[in-house]
């Protein structure tokens, strides 16, 4: 048995009731695009924070061949040698109310290659420590009570 009363049938109260709850609902799904926003800056901060070292690998002399770069070794993060991969990064929220989706995306196409490897070049893993970096905050902020 089920029992119900359809708010547009209590006239001017039940208007009042609808307005009410679609504009908390405007309320809440802004506040969670804003906490999407503010857990990919935490994203971000966390792959500055990944991406920032030198590496213990192999030392290579840099072009025009008056310093040295050390790489890292296979299994860490890069080193940082141009800033390119540390710096070219995208962040987006995508989706509303409460399904979204953080994405942070790198705009140098091999940032793959590093995460992957290749056929002559071992991984240079550094996605799943960026996430695990960033967890920690990015669950912080989702359980901040709505207001």
């Amino acid at each position: 048995m089920r029992l119900w009363i359809d708010t547009a049938a209590l006239g001017t109260a039940g208007q009042a009731v609808q307005a009410k709850v679609g504009e908390m609902k405007a309320r809440v799904n802004q506040q969670v695009l804003s906490r999407g926003t503010r857990a990919v800056n935490q994203l971000r901060n966390a792959e500055l924070e990944v991406l920032r070292g030198k590496g213990s690998g192999r030392t290579y002399r840099k072009y025009p061949y008056k310093s040295t770069y050390q790489a890292s070794a296979p299994g860490e993060p890069p080193a940082r040698r141009t800033g390119n991969l540390r710096l070219h990064w995208t962040g987006n929220v995508k989706g509303g109310g409460g399904d979204i989706t953080l994405e942070l995306e790198s705009a140098e196409f091999y940032a793959g290659y590093l995460e992957n490897g290749t056929r002559k070049m071992a991984r240079r893993p550094f996605k799943d420590r960026i996430t695990q970096k960033a967890l920690p905050p990015i669950k912080a902020i989702f359980n901040e009570p709505y207001l």
